[in-house]
Order: C-alpha cells, then sequence, then structure tokens
C-alpha cells in the first residue's frame, strides 16, 4: 500500500514538471502540505522525494527543501493523456496510418488513395506556377496569407451561409496547424475544452500538446447531447467547444438545425466559443447546418483545409473569425510562424480556380456514396453493425459483430496487414470499445475484406 502511495506522488510530481506548472529551480511543495493536500503520510511523501532525487528529477537543498533540476524535461503527451493501452492511443493511431509499409491496406485511416486524389489538375497548376510564379516560388507569403486565395475561400465560406470577408480568413499551415495556432491564442494551459465523444482523434491529442483539458459531451445522430452539453456547461465551464462541421468524424453524422440552435444558446449564457473543422464541408451533398452561419462568427470560429480532397502533400489550412479579432491573430501567426507556405497557397488557389476541380468534386461525392454502399454490405456480412447511413463522405462508424473487443482485434489486423481505427482512439470516455471507424474510399481493395474475415474468425477464437 505505502508502495502505491509513494508511486502516485511520484506520479505527480513528474505529471507537474512536465506540463510546465514546476519549472526548473522552483521549490516543490513541502513535505507537510503535500501530505495534507494529498492525504498521504509524510514519510512517504519524503520517500517519493527521496526517489526522485535520486533519479536528478528533483534536488534537496539542505535547510530549504527540495526544488526541480536544473535540467529541463521534455513534454510528454503520455504523461497527459488518459491511461489506456498504446494500441487504441490517438498518436499510435496517427503513426500507424503514416508510417509507409509496403503492402498495408489502411481502412482505418482519414484521406483518400492517392488514385482518387486529382493528380492531373495539381500537375498542371504546378506547370505553370513553375513557368510563371516568380516571387510566389522564392518569397514570404503576405501577413495573412496569398490574398487571392483568401477572397476564394470567403466566397466558398459564403455559399454555406458563412459571412466571412478575405481580411477575416488568415492562411495556416493544415487545418491541424490552425487549429493549433487558435487554441494557443485564445487559451491557457489548464483551461477546460469541450469535445464531441466519439471526435476525431488527433483532436485529442492536439488538446494534450496544448497542456489543455478535455471533457467530452456525448455525440449521436443530429449532434451533441443538449442537456449533457448544459450540464457541462454549467459545471466545468470550458472555454471551448471544439466540433466538426457537416460529416462529423468519425461518425459521419450531421448536426441537426434545432440542436445547433440550442448549443448556441447554451454557449451565449456560458460564455463558450465555438471552434468548427469544416474540413470535409467539400464532400457533403446537402449541407448541414453550421453554427458559423446561425452565430455570425461573433463566438463561432470555422478552420479548415483541402488536405481531403485536393491534396496533404502541399499544406494550407486556413481559420476564420471575428474581424476584431483578425489584427491581432494575424500578429500572433507571424509570431509563432512569420511567414506561410506560399507556394502551396499558390497551387491551391490555381486549383480551386480551375472548373476541373468542380467535377473533380462532384464525381469524388457520387464515387464515395457508391463505395459506401458497398462496403457497408460487405460489412455487414461480416457481422458489423451501421451505425451510421451511407449519407457520403469517407466513413462508416460501425459496432463489431457480438463478444469481439476492438483493441485486441485491432492488433489483430496489424498483424494481418491491416491499419484499422479502433473507436476508443475517438473517445476521451473511452466508451467506444465495441466500435470501429472504416473510410469506404480505402476499402476499395477486396483483400481488405477477405483479411478481415480472417481477423474476425480468429477473433472469436479467443
Amino acid at each position: 500500500m505505502a508502495s502505491g502511495q509513494c508511486e502516485k506522488v511520484m506520479t505527480l510530481i513528474r505529471e507537474r514538471i512536465s506540463a510546465r506548472t514546476l519549472l526548473p529551480g522552483e521549490k516543490l511543495p513541502s513535505v507537510r502540505s503535500l501530505a495534507a493536500t494529498t492525504g498521504i503520510s509524510k514519510s512517504t511523501v519524503v520517500e517519493a522525494y527521496d526517489r526522485l532525487a535520486a533519479s536528478g528529477l528533483i534536488e534537496p537543498r539542505r535547510g530549504a527543501g527540495f526544488f526541480v533540476g536544473s535540467q529541463p524535461v521534455p513534454h510528454s503527451l503520455k504523461s497527459v493523456a488518459r491511461p489506456i493501452e498504446r494500441a487504441i492511443d490517438p498518436l499510435w493511431m496517427s503513426r500507424q496510418a503514416l508510417e509507409p509499409r509496403p503492402g498495408m491496406l489502411s481502412p482505418g485511416c482519414g484521406w483518400l488513395p492517392e488514385s482518387w486524389m486529382p493528380q492531373e489538375i495539381i500537375a498542371k497548376a504546378m506547370r505553370n506556377l513553375a513557368r510563371t510564379g516568380g516571387a510566389m516560388l522564392t518569397d514570404y507569403s503576405e501577413p495573412k496569407g496569398l490574398a487571392p486565395l483568401r477572397q476564394l475561400i470567403a466566397r466558398r465560406l459564403a455559399a454555406r451561409e458563412i459571412k466571412a470577408g478575405a481580411e477575416e480568413v488568415i492562411m495556416a499551415d493544415s487545418a491541424s496547424s490552425a487549429l493549433d495556432l487558435v487554441l494557443r491564442f485564445l487559451t491557457e494551459p489548464g483551461d477546460t475544452i469541450l469535445v464531441d465523444d466519439p471526435c476525431y482523434f488527433n483532436f485529442l491529442a492536439g488538446l494534450r500538446a496544448n497542456r489543455l483539458r478535455v471533457v467530452s459531451v456525448p455525440f449521436g445522430l443530429g449532434g451533441p447531447d443538449v442537456e449533457a452539453f448544459a450540464h457541462l456547461a454549467e459545471t466545468e465551464r470550458p472555454r471551448l467547444y471544439l466540433t466538426n462541421a457537416g460529416l462529423h468524424n468519425p461518425t459521419g453524422w450531421k448536426l441537426s438545425a434545432v440542436t445547433a440552435h440550442k448549443v448556441l444558446k447554451l454557449a451565449e449564457r456560458h460564455d463558450l466559443l465555438i471552434i468548427e473543422d469544416d474540413i470535409f464541408g467539400d464532400l457533403e451533398g446537402e449541407p448541414a447546418p453550421r453554427y458559423a452561419a446561425m452565430d455570425g462568427l461573433d463566438r463561432v470560429i470555422v478552420i479548415g483545409s483541402f488536405s481531403k480532397t485536393l491534396s496533404a502533400a502541399f499544406r494550407a489550412g486556413y481559420v476564420a473569425l471575428r474581424s476584431d479579432w483578425a489584427e491581432d491573430f494575424t500578429d500572433f501567426r507571424i509570431a509563432s510562424r512569420f511567414g506561410g507556405n506560399q507556394m502551396a497557397e499558390a497551387l491551391v488557389h490555381a486549383v480551386l480556380s480551375d472548373s476541373a476541380y468542380r467535377r473533380h468534386l462532384d464525381g469524388l461525392r457520387n464515387r464515395l456514396i457508391a463505395s459506401g454502399d458497398a462496403v457497408a454490405r460487405e460489412l455487414q456480412a461480416l457481422g458489423f453493425e451501421l451505425l451510421n447511413p451511407a449519407l457520403g463522405g469517407f466513413f462508416l462508424w460501425c459496432r463489431l459483430p457480438d463478444g469481439l473487443e476492438v483493441t485486441a482485434l485491432s492488433k489483430a489486423a496489424l498483424v494481418h496487414g491491416l491499419v484499422v481505427a479502433p473507436g476508443n482512439v475517438f473517445s476521451q470516455s473511452g466508451s467506444a470499445s465495441n466500435l470501429m471507424r472504416f473510410n469506404v474510399a480505402q476499402c476499395d481493395d477486396d483483400q481488405v475484406f477477405s483479411l478481415l474475415q480472417q481477423v474476425v474468425a480468429e477473433a472469436r477464437k479467443m
């Protein structure tokens, strides 16, 4: 028992040092005060401090107490993550999907196969830029990013009834980079952030990287559970609510207008900001309601990029936010990045301006719907239960066949050359242990289902 209490104190101090709430050279709480606040005996606290001192993490000073060691400790996302198995950790998921391994199939990843991307349109834009680019090939970008692209993005947002002028659109390196900038612009370490449960797994990793406290609200057909949202807004006092617009990741569900109105009223009542990630907006047929369209960017910030429909190889994202924040945010962007990726921005502008890109999107939406129907039939034949209809977009959100557990199934799939997306990488609460996300575009290979059939059969025998 004493050994466990000693380890508890050591873990507490390590986490505070990792999270920078205790800085190099700073004095630790006295033995007496830490014992009082934790309810652990003074002798156990002394033992924990002695062990940490022996490791070099802290330093004893005669007559003065214990101090954080002078050598800084790198921030570890593992130390602030919920203690879950590595096989269902968001960063594990990202690294498995990004690791180049010949022959590996990735039905769990979050992007299109290269054969689905508009490579000819991109190649044409690159040739034109190489021939006429001039300063586009060599210079830093403008403070807010390439003006013609920002104007085009503003027009695209207007088509979704989001009123944002070009001066309220600021470019970023990607949607992930846009989110990181917004979080650092608006929050302090330790602030509480509300996310959907389930939500895009890299939201969780990004929030932890910024040392933010994550609280989740159940998300279902039509949007977040409004009653739970109201309770959490009242009791947890979150600074922000982070969610997807349009086609939700991982569920594929769409926000209803009724739920959106209720959430916006709660956000106003509790002085809560909303970050709406609109990265899948171009894949919608009939657009879902947008918080930003209803709110007018008063307390909603939109982020997005083009990596899902154009290319992930050149990074260009954006932020759209209220006009009285735009200049301060631009200063923050310069301080953080100095200049953006002007070449990538020029390429994105050239592709979006090409009429062939519109035709590409039309074909892509139709292809995703057809693939969604075909993949749904294959999964149902293997015993998976679909929780979302094939409305378009990338993802099917499925319940595993009876009796199977997602961590074991994911590990077995990896052995067979399949990178799948276990439900709990998307769930802050760990409540998705029998769920899995499938990317219909990445299931285009029949081998996916033959291997998955083997994995399911083996898992049933375990």
